[in-house]
């Protein structure tokens, strides 16, 4: 059985911008540990970010030991995938962004104008960000959960954007019921499929809609796909939020780089998302503003022979053709063979002044 419909979501803000279903999309650029260690490149790509016409910058805030232990066990190294043959801890000590540079990043945002959220990942990491002033916070697919971690965000009263990589429908509902019962009222839910990068044919962006039908909330993707097109395709399906990896170029490596945008690219996304949100419009099945000035192209009944008062109508001195300024086509058969009620010039449009007795529309 099809879930039920629900009440129209609730619109929420972060950091003064409305994010909802009737609002342009939102689209978040995740750094992650694309910094490559350095905090000048951090810097550079807010900036990059900011030109690109991203509404935020997503960090990730932990610690090699909040997030793992320095273990060498087989069940502590990755099996397959991009970072396949990695020591968790390794992996994890060489990503993070250090705790340190978190108030200078937050400050250099505030100066550019775009707004910096973050992932926490432990207690620890919420209490950090609440001293810094953060606007929002995001669940990562793995810590979905981790429904203390969730019910910590939740207290703080901040906007939680949660994604779902990984999770059944049971987690996820699990996940926003946990986030309501702390108290949390804005609520995004991305759709995520934690493949990186994702097969287009795994994105499954169907899940979208259902999820905004299941849940009540806002909704959107964190894409793994290359490039920007499923991203687009989101929108048009009804993603509210849209979150890519973002890199100043791929070619300068970091552990998330291969799946990352570029600048130029940023760009783009920007601009496909809101050809997507404008396309979506309404269900409309009348002229457009724009078809207006080419309605005179469709078809409609004229005069093409001379037909003189009292002479009856035929096929030979009426037709369908272009322009449109004539009776409709559908008109035809109940013209034919009345008769003429004056004068008939070749290449007037027939209305049915010029019929005997008149026609009835």
């Amino acid at each position: 059985m099809a879930p039920a419909t629900r009440a129209p979501v609730r619109t929420l803000q972060i950091a003064g911008r409305r994010i909802g279903p009737d609002e342009p999309p939102y689209i978040i650029a995740e750094m992650s540990g694309n910094h490559n260690g350095e905090i000048e490149r951090t810097f550079r790509i807010l900036e990059a970010a900011k030109a690109a016409g991203a509404d935020a910058v997503k960090l990730q805030t932990y610690r090699a030991d909040t997030i793992t232990i320095d273990h060498h066990g087989p069940e502590f190294m990755v099996e397959s995938g991009l970072w396949a043959g990695r020591r968790l801890y390794e992996l994890y000590e060489e990503a993070h962004t250090p705790w340190e540079w978190h108030p200078e990043i937050f400050a250099r945002a505030r100066d550019l104008g775009i707004t910096v959220f973050s992932s926490p990942f432990d207690p620890t990491a919420v209490d950090f960000l609440e001293s810094l002033g953060a606007p929002a916070y995001k669940i990562a697919s793995p810590e979905l959960i981790d429904i203390p971690l969730i019910r910590k965000v939740a207290r703080t009263g901040k906007p939680i954007i949660m994604s779902t990589g990984m999770a059944s429908l049971e987690e996820i509902e699990e996940a926003v019921a946990a986030a309501r019962g702390a108290g949390a009222e804005d609520l995004v839910v991305l759709h995520c499929t934690a493949a990186y990068p994702t097969p287009p044919e795994e994105a499954n962006l169907a899940t979208i809609a259902d999820l905004q039908r299941r849940l009540g909330v806002v909704v959107g993707l964190s894409d793994h796909t290359l490039g920007t097109t499923v991203a687009a395709i989101a929108v048009a399906l009804g993603a509210a939020v849209i979150e890519k990896h973002f890199t100043l170029a791929r070619a300068d490596g970091g552990v998330d780089s291969a799946f990352s945008l570029e600048p130029a690219e940023l760009r783009r996304l920007v601009e496909e998302a809101a050809i997507a949100r404008a396309a979506i419009g309404t269900p409309a099945y009348q002229p457009t503003l724009s078809e207006a000035t080419v309605l005179k192209n469709r078809r409609s009944l004229y005069v093409v022979a001379p037909v003189a008062r009292g002479e009856v109508l035929t096929h030979d001195n009426v037709r369908s053709i272009r322009p449109g300024h004539g009776m409709k086509p559908r008109y035809l058969d109940a013209v034919i063979g009345r008769k003429a009620a004056r004068d008939l010039a070749f290449g007037e449009p027939l209305d049915p002044s010029m019929i005997e007795g008149g026609l009835a529309l």
